[in-house]
């Protein structure tokens, strides 16, 4: 009876310190919560009264509310710490994709909205069919796992025009209108062309060595292909890059209707959709093009698989050891943000 009584005892104990540990979790996460939160409308605050000062030494420039200081250091810091969590960037990239949240956050709400299609999307897709991926690609990460250099060759592009369109506007949401805004809407669309052109190649190299029953083609040559080299597209690949950019261009035409109160005198926004489309389609065509000829990818004997090195066992199948794959990302990036703005200027509807 007393060795029964003894253990029910130390089961109970056992349980309160278990219940107190919980609790203490608990009140240490909302305690966080609390401080960030506090820590955050501090820093709007000051980086409001730091605006309306340099607004009174400056004709030209308006000062930033508050609430826009908030959203645009709350929200990406938030989704940050989630992707994180999720093991969808590590530390470094945590940081740069931070930074990019911010600027492109403060200086356009469509160009968040954009990026947040970007990342979520990606960020699952990458999730996905993991199974399949490990078969296939012997650098595949849990999650994705992004560091700064990926963060930065996917949004740098983007966040250098979005500074450019903060000193050309100043920050806040305009409609897509040549005639009135030439320089601004040239800007726009270029930020939207690159995120759609790194969602479209996500998408297509997410999906298609999952759902593909067919085999890869290089684009180059048309010939069949290993699954995993670079260069090499599928017919459903394709057609997930162009609804990975659709969705990014639909995500910036709502965040237009919704937050610019002028669109009825502006040009019509819905292109916005087919263009973050093509923009997606043609990005990763870009990029297979660009890796075709400027990665390497060999067949390793040893391991089974395509990889991006020379060695004893690899077999060389296509392209030259002169870019990896975060390079050609930017690259492709760069080249739909410059030229693609310029052939929608030419079909815009007015």
């Amino acid at each position: 009876h007393h060795i029964v009584c003894s253990v029910s005892s130390v089961l109970q104990l056992t349980t309160m310190d278990s219940e107190s540990e919980v609790l203490m979790k608990e009140y240490s996460k909302m305690m966080t919560d609390m401080i960030v939160l506090c820590a955050t409308l501090a820093l709007s605050l000051f980086f409001w009264i730091v605006s309306v000062t340099i607004s009174a030494y400056s004709g030209t420039l308006q000062p930033v509310s508050p609430w826009r200081w908030l959203f645009s250091i709350l929200v990406p810091f938030v989704l940050t710490v989630r992707g994180f969590k999720k093991r969808s960037l590590d530390r470094s990239g945590a940081l740069g994709a931070l930074l990019v949240g911010f600027v492109l956050t403060m200086a356009n709400y469509s160009f968040f909205s954009s990026l947040l299609a970007f990342f979520i999307t990606s960020s699952r897709l990458t999730r996905w069919g993991a199974a399949q991926k490990k078969k296939i690609d012997p650098e595949y990460r849990e999650g994705g796992q992004r560091n700064w250099i990926q963060v930065f060759c996917n949004g740098g592009v983007p966040a250098e025009l979005a500074l450019l369109y903060m000193i050309e506007v100043g920050p806040g949401e305009i409609p897509i209108d040549f005639g009135k805004q030439y320089s601004a809407s040239w800007m726009c669309l270029s930020l939207l062309g690159a995120l759609a052109c790194s969602t479209g190649d996500t998408w297509a190299s997410e999906v298609g060595p999952v759902l593909s029953q067919s085999q890869p083609r290089l684009i180059t040559t048309w010939n069949e292909v290993p699954a995993g080299t670079n260069g090499g597209v599928t017919l459903v690949g394709l057609i997930a890059s162009f609804l990975g950019g659709l969705l990014v261009g639909a995500a910036y035409f709502v965040t237009q209707l919704l937050l610019v109160n002028d669109l009825h005198v502006a040009d019509p926004q819905w292109p916005l959709i087919v263009y973050g489309g093509v923009a997606g389609l043609l990005g990763s065509m870009l990029d297979s093009f660009i890796g075709a000829h400027m990665q390497y990818s060999g067949f390793d004997v040893s391991i089974g698989k395509v990889v991006s090195y020379e060695s004893a066992t690899t077999q060389r199948i296509c392209g030259k050891p002169i870019l990896d794959n975060n390079a050609v990302n930017l690259f492709s990036s760069i080249l739909i943000a410059l030229i693609l703005p310029g052939l929608a200027w030419g079909v815009w509807p007015r």
